[in-house]
């Protein structure tokens, strides 16, 4: 420590501090004026321009965080009309979906009850029809057993008289018997 003191001690007594750090002061202050220059021309002419662009930058990033609030609050309104349409779509949905049931039901009610009116009409048909082929039977046969009786008279008695006066006797006869 001693011998830094002694250094020191030295290059004040030679020179100067600044010449025993080897710095001339004519040109340190040039290069002080010419920093200064330097300086005063970047301010006029190079800062303006760099803070302008700064200041767009800025600007145009404040404006973009500005549109993404809006575009995530939109989002967020478009998120909650699609749940609310859906949910409309879904009622609308049901709504269709029992109204069809619905009408299905409806039909098959009525096609049921067409196809048992059918059945109805058909069974009452077939009776009718059966009536009228029991009547005819049963008029065949009267027919039927009135040739028989007018044959077993024919035989009994020996002679026919008249078909007419036959059909009459035993017409008679029938009717007694019934």
């Amino acid at each position: 420590m001693i011998y830094a003191l002694q250094q020191f001690a030295e290059t004040q007594s030679s020179g100067g501090i600044f010449q025993s750090l080897g710095i001339d002061w004519q040109m340190l202050l040039f290069q002080g004026v010419a920093f200064l220059i330097l300086v005063w021309a970047l301010s006029k002419y190079v800062y303006p321009i760099l803070i302008k662009s700064v200041d767009d930058r800025q600007s145009k990033i404040e404006a973009g965080q500005k549109a993404a609030v809006e575009a995530e609050k939109k989002a967020v309104e478009a998120k909650e009309e699609v749940a609310k349409l859906l949910a409309e779509a879904r009622n609308e949905a049901k709504d269709i979906v029992a109204t069809a049931k619905d009408e299905a039901n409806a039909m098959v009610a009525d096609s049921e009850q067409k196809a048992k009116a059918r059945a109805e009409k058909i069974a009452k048909d077939a009776h009718d029809q059966l009536a009228r082929d029991v009547i005819a039977a049963r008029k065949q046969l009267h027919n039927d057993t009135i040739e028989l009786v007018a044959l077993a008279t024919e035989k009994v008695v020996g002679k026919t008289v008249n078909s007419d006066v036959d059909k009459k006797v035993i017409a008679a006869a029938v009717k007694e018997e019934s």
